[in-house]
């Protein structure tokens, strides 16, 4: 089966099963020793989130906090 033909077959899954796919295909790269690289951007802003937890390692937010809002975000 080639690749297209594969992922025409995907396509007609459910946002569930493609997720799942994602996770198991991301998991046996990892798996496998590849170790995705950052570009530049994400160094970049890797370094200034780092710096600005380093200036301010009080200002931080309670994960009750984080959940309760990302819940309200979708609406449950």
């Amino acid at each position: 089966m080639d690749l297209q033909t594969v992922i025409n077959q995907v396509d007609s899954w459910s946002v569930e099963d493609r997720l799942q796919l994602i996770e198991r295909l991301w998991d046996g790269l990892l798996n496998e020793g590849h170790e995705p690289s950052l570009t530049d951007e994400q160094k970049a802003l890797l370094d200034e989130r780092l710096e600005d937890d380093d200036n301010a390692p009080d200002d931080v937010v309670s994960w009750e906090e984080v959940r309760s809002d990302a819940l309200k975000r979708i609406g449950r």
